[in-house]
């Protein structure tokens, strides 16, 4: 396999996170970007990355930069996607990828113009542990699936000002959270859901501080999802089959499931570890980009945004930059 050589834009903390993880578990880091040179080198002395650049375009017109990571605040992804696709670099992109499907289509066509790959750092498409899980709801086990219930609460310290509470920055737990339930839900579905109900308590800043959310796809398949910002609730999701049901706590990151049976015997599935979440991502990206893997995560991106996308139009919160 190429080496391909990875640049960050959005020196923050998810991409520290990022490059510590791959330095921990002997991958690196080309090239970090900032609007300043003093901040870049910065993270790049701090994090085990090579280069560092005074500017996102001195950095995007490296011919030596294969790959972008994309970790800046969702609200500004869509203009990065693009100047990436441009520069022709591939690029894997933090949730949610976008903040709409209205920015994430044209990002989708140009990328396919530009034979380049754009997928998001969705940990569910990635942990080893869901790729057993499909292998286990496939092959009949739980029997056919006709319902999956995810809920997700995060307490945040409320701040008027704070990313997940400002509408310029396309703050609210939908885009946030939301986007781990609906892409847990989404990789269990058979099909796209096509009937969408929701309801919404808006923060008094406008973004969304909880809702509900209940879907139905052609095959007659139902999910529940609740999310809420200002109140602890379990990561937990649940497949339910006609024989059996799984539950993954903590999904997000999950490396061990339980499946219960009627009669109420459990049997524990485990694969993967938390603890390298990031660098599945990474390591599909790279097989991805050489040609060893087909790409097969972006349809379930798209669906996921086509829901979020509709929720937000019936709730009537539109962002103020769209």
């Amino acid at each position: 396999m190429k080496e391909l050589n990875w640049a960050i834009i959005g020196p923050g903390q998810i991409a520290s996170e990022f490059a510590q993880t791959l330095h921990a578990n002997g991958r690196k880091i080309y090239g970090v970007g900032s609007r300043s040179l003093e901040r870049a080198q910065a993270f790049a002395d701090k994090n085990y990355i090579e280069k560092a650049y005074g500017s996102y375009d001195e950095m995007l017109n490296d011919p030596a930069i294969d790959v972008i990571y994309l970790a800046t605040p969702h609200s500004n992804h869509y203009g990065y996607l693009i100047k990436c696709l441009e520069n022709g670099k591939h690029v894997l992109c933090e949730k949610a990828i976008t903040v709409s499907s209205r920015q994430l289509d044209p990002v989708v066509r140009f990328a396919k113009e530009k034979n380049l790959i754009v997928a998001e750092a969705m940990t569910i498409y990635h942990m080893p542990l869901y790729q057993k899980l499909k292998e286990i709801v496939d092959s009949g086990v739980i029997g056919e699936v006709k319902m999956v219930q995810v809920s997700f609460g995060s307490l945040k310290p409320y701040d008027v000002n704070g990313r997940f509470f400002n509408m310029n920055l396309a703050g609210g737990a939908l885009l946030d959270i939301g986007t781990y339930a609906l892409s847990f839900t989404r990789f269990f579905l058979t099909s796209q859901p096509t009937e969408v109900l929701t309801t919404v308590k808006p923060f008094e800043t406008g973004v969304d501080e909880q809702s509900g959310i209940i879907l139905k796809n052609p095959d007659d398949q139902m999910a529940v999802i609740a999310l809420t910002m200002r109140a602890k609730l379990p990561k937990r999701g649940i497949v339910t089959g006609d024989k059996a049901y799984i539950t993954v706590d903590n999904f997000p990151r999950a490396d061990k499931a339980t499946i219960t049976y009627p009669d109420g015997r459990t049997e524990t599935i485990e694969a993967g570890n938390t603890a390298e979440a990031m660098v599945y991502e990474y390591d599909y990206m790279n097989a991805v980009v050489n040609g060893e893997l087909e790409e097969k995560t972006l349809p379930l991106t798209e669906g996921v945004m086509k829901i979020m996308t509709d929720v937000r139009d019936q709730w009537g919160i539109r962002y103020p930059f769209e």
